[in-house]
């Protein structure tokens, strides 16, 4: 019987430091980095600026005389990029992030063949070049931000073939031409930031991206018209100064989660259409400084989840329509530099004069009148309001005595007599 048991000891023994060593001699040879993914890397830190290789950041650690998997997050390969186990039990690059550290040169010093590739993030440095179209090897990319660098020239079409991504970053560069229509074909997109660039063309059919979330384009030079047809999943849309023109489509009421619209700084005319005040989900509305000529108010604003309305700087002309004072979300107005008319609704004076939180409603932090050639008497429940309790303008109007001693006065003068006498009459 003992003889059994001291048998089966040394076979367990034997067991485990057999595991032991064949654990030892698979994480050994399989951990090594592929070597095309080395080349990669290689190549990436030899075609920068060595003098924008700082000391302490992470590209300077890169030592490559050890095999970078093996060593990553030690101080040969501090930071910079992330190696996973893929299916054949080798190691592949997976990650690629470096810091902001100015890092400047090219993008065109590899080939960028890193198959297992998900993230490419190098934003916040001094990247040149333009935009290689072998970054269409990444074939399994779900991330890539560019953003905040320096590159120059058309984006690719080539990108278009990335079909796993989901989110692309190329704002705050220097990229010109158009924004591809093969990027429709990225319909696994969440998020498309292209701001701050000097685009130019029509904002293209994105129609079939119907993951995408958010889309930025502001800050360009894009021109014709705001798309018939959009993503229907959009939340966020910002494409404010640039160059388009035209109506307002009444599509956009077809965007059933969109909560931020963002068009200001362009040649937008026409109406402001009633869909974008009884919109189910949208909560701020920006159309600042255009050719807005009349608002399409709905009389049915009890739906109205709007939290904040900036109609400034537009051609906007008859009277203040009541039925915003109403709504019951509305938190923040901007009208002012308008061609409004006509006395200030009680309904205005009333949801600025509630304390915030006193009522089932909303009240205005934020009412911005200035500008237009508003008349008559200022209504009662403004005069009770006290200084920084809320933001109120009602300056450069056609209003009988708004004296300095109001806060809401201060700022600025009423227009003069013959100038109020265009556009309506005045209360003496």
């Amino acid at each position: 019987m003992a003889k059994y048991k001291y048998n089966g000891v040394f076979y367990g023994l034997s067991l485990l430091l057999l595991m032991f060593i064949f654990s030892q001699r698979f994480f050994l040879v399989d951990s090594t980095t592929d070597p095309a993914d080395i080349k990669v890397l290689k190549d990436l830190k030899n075609g920068l600026n060595p003098k924008s290789i700082v000391p302490g950041s992470c590209l300077s650690s890169w030592d490559f005389t050890l095999d970078p998997c093996d060593h990553v997050f030690s101080n040969h390969f501090t930071c910079g990029f992330r190696c996973d186990r893929v299916v054949s039990g080798s190691f592949r690059v997976t990650e690629i992030t470096l810091d902001p550290a100015g890092y400047s040169g090219p993008l065109t010093s590899t080939t960028w063949s890193l198959p297992y590739l998900q993230t490419l993030e190098i934003s916040d440095n001094s990247f040149s070049s333009s935009i290689p179209d072998s970054l269409s090897n990444l074939t399994r990319l779900r991330r890539l931000s560019l953003s905040r660098n320096s590159l120059s020239g058309p984006i690719p079409d080539s990108l278009g073939s990335l079909s796993q991504l989901h989110e692309l970053y190329l704002d705050n560069n220097e990229l010109n031409g158009p924004i591809p229509l093969t990027l429709n074909k990225l319909v696994n997109l969440k998020r498309l930031e292209v701001q701050r660039n000097n685009l130019t063309g029509k904002i293209p059919n994105l129609g079939s991206l119907r993951n995408l979330c958010f889309f930025d384009a502001s800050d360009n030079e894009l021109t014709g018209e705001v798309p018939l047809t959009l993503p229907k999943a959009l939340v966020e849309v910002s494409v404010r100064n640039n160059n388009l023109q035209g109506n307002l489509p009444e599509s956009l009421a077809n965007l059933g989660y969109l909560q931020v619209l963002d068009l200001s700084h362009n040649r937008l005319s026409g109406p402001v259409i009633s869909v974008l005040f009884d919109h189910l989900s949208l909560q701020q509305l920006t159309l600042s400084r255009n050719n807005f000529t009349s608002l399409e108010v709905p009389s049915n604003y009890v739906n109205s989840r709007l939290i904040a309305i900036d109609l400034s700087y537009n051609e906007l002309r008859g009277l203040l329509p009541a039925s915003i004072g109403l709504m019951p979300k509305l938190s923040a107005l901007s009208l002012e530099h308008n061609k409004f008319t006509g006395m200030i609704p009680m309904e205005y004076a009333m949801k600025a004069a509630v304390p915030a939180g006193a009522g089932t409603t909303a009240s205005f932090q934020r009412l911005l009148l200035g500008g237009n050639y508003l008349f008559g008497l200022i209504p009662a429940a403004f005069i009770g309001l006290k200084p920084g309790s809320v933001n109120v303008s009602l300056v450069d109007n056609c209003l009988y005595m708004c004296p300095d001693r109001f806060f809401f006065c201060q700022g600025g003068v009423q227009k003069s007599l013959v100038d109020c006498k265009n556009f309506g009459p005045v209360i003496p």
